[in-house]
Parts: structure tokens; C-alpha cells; sequence
């Protein structure tokens, strides 16, 4: 009866113990997964944009336990003009790079101030910089701001500023201001370089000002406005002053900053071919609060990434999600064969102690014989001998369910430390499911005992006593 209690006892640790495992395998590894990259990118829809308030509005939407990170990218070519070099630069938020790209290798550290930056390796072996050098690179937009009809003029309360060459090639300088309809709401003119008593009126005299009030550019003279008589040459470089303050506040200038090298960006892959800078700088940079792509690394399997994506597709209007196909496929790949291998195993070490369990009610009811034989000679029936039998299989059953159910958590608790580097949390409904299994086991283990047990014939058994 003690080798069969330590038998029942041995299945059910190794029952709870892979249940276990089985259950918390999947988010243990998929904790280890998110260390090789994002599974989600959350990017605009076509001709939609994507910004950093439109960002934080998406991520609300993801429950706080699953997301890992969320690191949003952007991207610009940048010119390195000291070297004659130019290079992809992305725009990004450290902290969260940490969380969705653990596996980034710095020789030296990330950026934490403004004007730093982190340079690929292929990059810094190019341009020969190392941790400590200066970088001056220069944003130079490749389009310009579209001017549409002046009745979607992009400049609404903007203050415009502007000069032409007027009577013998002297500057005039002009100051707009527009209101919210991008009409021009105030006018001042500075042509101090006129005669005074001809171009000169045009700042002095202040009829001619009033009549641009209510205007929109671009202007024409003669059309929009009039030239003021005997000032037709200064009239029109105002004009063309104001137009060409215009046409300079639509087009997108250059801007150059220098830079801190930080640290050196070893992956072994393509992002050994970009500078990372902080979004806030490339926002400072280029003047836009605009994002190309975020990059999730979302815990959840399969199926939930799936619901997840359509769930952003369907709640936010200008943004799509898509799964890195490659990561999740691998993670699902890898946790189906791990839970198909611990199942397994579970199955095949209960059948082994439903044998050695069996086997052991066995060698009980042969030693019993005599016993079971003078039972049934005075009268006893056999149910009741099925019921002393099934009665000590399933008493064994329940201790041994109890004490392989404490046993199986520290089993479990102990791979999964030494495995996963992390510990288990214990699952509450273990403890009534291994005592029910085990007993479910011990139960059948007797079915061919007891049969032997009930077919024992008095006569035979008592002959000769």
C-alpha cells in the first residue's frame, strides 16, 4: 500500500507540476519572446498622419499588462555637410526602445539630454566618430508646403515679413499680419529709402495700406490694389514684397544643429545603418509633430494580436496596425511545441503510474486471497468487496493528490527559476484538480484488482484449511 501511495503521490506532483508549467509556460515565454523585438506596428493610413497625441490615444486602448512598449519612430534624411554625407535619422523615444529592442548593444550609453545623439556602427565607421565627437547635421525638406487657393492658404494668424527692390534698386520692407482667414489684418511699410515726395507716401499716406485690409495673397497690382499716383515703381515692390513673404512662409527652410555622439549602436542588422536621436529634438529639427511608424511589442498570443489590431482599426479612423508576422508566427510556433511536449509527457507519466498503481492492487488482492476468501465463504458480497478495494484506491488517491499537488508547485517553481529565470504564481484550482485526477486514477487502477478480487472462489482458496 506505501509503494502504491508513492506512486499516486510521484504521478500527481508530475501532473501538478506540468499543469503547471503548461499553463504559465505561455506567458513566461512570452516575456522571453518580447526580448527579440516588437509584434505589432501601429502606423497612418493612407493620406492620413499620425502624431504623438493621436499615439497616446491608441495606446490607452491596450490593457496596461499586455503592452511591453511602445517606442514611435521617425524618419528623415539628414546632412552631414563636413563630410559630404547624408543619413537615414530616426526619431524615437529611448526609454521605450529599451522595453520593445532590448537587444540593441551600445558601446557606451543612450542618449538622456537634448543635442545628443546614437550612431550606427556602419555609420561611425564611415564618417570615423566615436563616443564624445560632434555631429552638425542639417534638415533640408525635399517638398514644400502646397500654397492651394488663397481661401485654403496654410499661414491663418501668421505674421508675415518680406522685401523688394524699389525706385533705383533701394530695398522696401513690408510687415503683414493675417487673421484667422489668412486675410491681411494690419500693414506697415517701411520705404524710407524713396523720395519723400513720391515713394516715400506709401508709407506715409495711410490710404494706400488700407486698401490691402481684408486681402488675400497673392496680390496683383492693378486688380487687388491700386498704385499710388506718381509712386507706381514703389507700389509695386510693396506688392511684390508681400507676395514674396508669402511664397518664402510656404516653403520649408534647411535648419542645422551640432550634436553629441553618445554612444555606438551594435545590432548586427540594418539599424547599424541610422542615427537615433530623441523625437523631441527631431521635432525641434524639422518643426513637425509627425510620426512614420510605432513600434508595439505587445504580450499576447496569436489570436489576441489579431483582435487587438482589428480593434484599432475599427476605433481610431486614420491608423492601421499590422503584426510583424515573423516574431508572432515564431512565438506561436515555439509555444504550441513547448505545451504539445509538456502535455505529453504528463500523459505518458500518468500512464505509468496507472500501471504501477494497478500492478500493485495486483500483488495486494494476492495477498489477500485467503482473506477475501473467508470473507465472501460467511456471506460477504461482492460489492462489498468492490467497495473495500475501490475504497483504498481512492483514500490512496486522495493523499496522494494532496501531497503531489504541494509537491508539483515546488517542482514547477524550481524549473521555472532555473529555466525561465522567473517565478510561477500558484494556481488555485490546482490543488482540487490533481486530488480529483488522482483519485480519477486510482479508481481505474483498481477496475482489474477488483475484478480479480470478486472472481476468487472460496472453496479453492480455503481447500485444506
Amino acid at each position: 500500500m506505501l509503494i502504491a501511495l508513492l506512486s499516486i503521490g510521484i504521478g500527481a506532483t508530475i501532473l501538478a507540476g506540468m499543469v503547471t508549467i503548461y499553463y504559465d509556460v505561455p506567458r513566461q515565454m512570452r516575456a522571453q519572446m518580447r526580448s527579440y523585438g516588437a509584434n505589432m506596428l501601429l502606423m497612418p493610413a493612407d493620406g492620413e498622419t499620425l502624431d504623438s497625441p493621436k499615439l497616446e490615444g491608441v495606446l490607452a486602448q491596450f490593457p496596461e499588462d499586455a503592452l511591453v512598449g511602445a517606442a514611435p519612430y521617425r524618419y528623415v534624411r539628414l546632412d552631414m555637410t563636413s563630410r559630404q554625407q547624408s543619413f537615414t535619422t530616426a526619431g524615437t523615444d529611448f526609454a521605450q526602445v529599451l522595453r520593445t529592442s532590448p537587444y540593441f548593444s551600445v558601446e557606451g550609453r543612450y542618449p538622456e539630454s537634448s543635442r545628443e545623439v546614437l550612431v550606427g556602427k556602419e555609420i561611425a565607421d564611415i564618417i570615423g566618430v566615436r563616443e564624445g565627437s560632434t555631429m552638425e547635421l542639417t534638415w533640408q525638406p525635399t517638398e514644400t508646403r502646397p500654397a492651394g487657393d488663397a481661401s485654403e492658404d496654410w499661414v491663418p494668424g501668421a505674421t508675415l515679413t518680406g522685401s523688394a527692390e524699389g525706385w533705383s534698386g533701394a530695398k522696401i520692407s513690408v510687415t503683414a499680419t493675417l487673421d484667422d482667414e489668412a486675410r491681411i489684418e494690419s500693414l506697415e511699410i517701411d520705404a524710407s529709402t524713396q523720395t519723400e515726395e513720391f515713394g516715400g507716401r506709401t508709407q506715409t499716406e495711410p490710404e494706400f495700406a488700407a486698401q490691402f485690409i481684408g486681402k488675400r495673397l497673392p496680390l496683383t497690382l492693378g486688380e487687388d490694389v491700386d498704385a499710388l499716383s506718381g509712386a507706381t515703381v514703389t507700389s509695386t515692390a510693396v506688392v511684390e514684397a508681400l507676395n514674396g513673404a508669402r511664397q518664402a512662409a510656404q516653403s520649408a527652410q534647411p535648419n542645422t544643429m551640432k550634436y553629441t555622439v553618445t554612444g555606438i549602436l551594435v545590432t548586427g542588422g540594418e539599424e547599424e545603418g541610422y542615427v537615433f536621436m530623441s523625437l523631441e529634438d527631431m521635432q525641434a529639427l524639422t518643426g513637425e509633430d509627425r510620426l512614420d511608424v510605432a513600434e508595439l511589442s505587445v504580450s499576447a498570443d496569436a489570436e489576441q494580436l489579431n483582435a487587438l489590431a482589428e480593434a484599432v482599426a475599427e476605433n481610431n479612423e486614420g491608423v492601421t496596425a499590422r503584426l510583424v508576422k515573423r516574431v508572432t508566427k515564431s512565438e506561436t510556433a515555439v509555444l504550441g511545441k513547448l505545451q504539445a511536449l509538456v502535455f505529453l509527457v504528463t500523459v505518458v507519466v500518468l500512464l505509468l503510474t496507472m500501471i504501477c498503481v494497478s500492478t500493485t492492487m495486483m500483488a495486494v488482492v494476492s495477498e489477500r486471497r485467503r482473506e477475501i476468501g473467508l470473507r465472501k465463504a460467511l456471506g460477504a458480497s461482492d460489492n462489498s468487496i468492490r467497495g473495500e478495494f475501490l475504497g483504498e484506491g481512492m483514500f490512496l488517491g486522495l493523499l496522494g493528490g494532496v501531497l503531489g499537488a504541494v509537491l508539483g508547485f515546488a517542482f514547477a517553481q524550481v524549473v521555472s527559476v532555473n529555466v525561465f529565470n522567473s517565478s510561477i504564481t500558484f494556481q488555485p484550482l490546482l490543488l482540487p484538480v490533481t486530488v480529483i485526477v488522482s483519485m480519477a486514477i486510482a479508481a481505474v487502477s483498481c477496475l482489474a484488482p477488483i475484478k480479480r478480487a470478486v472472481a476468487i472462489d472460496p472453496a479453492l482458496v480455503l481447500k485444506g484449511e
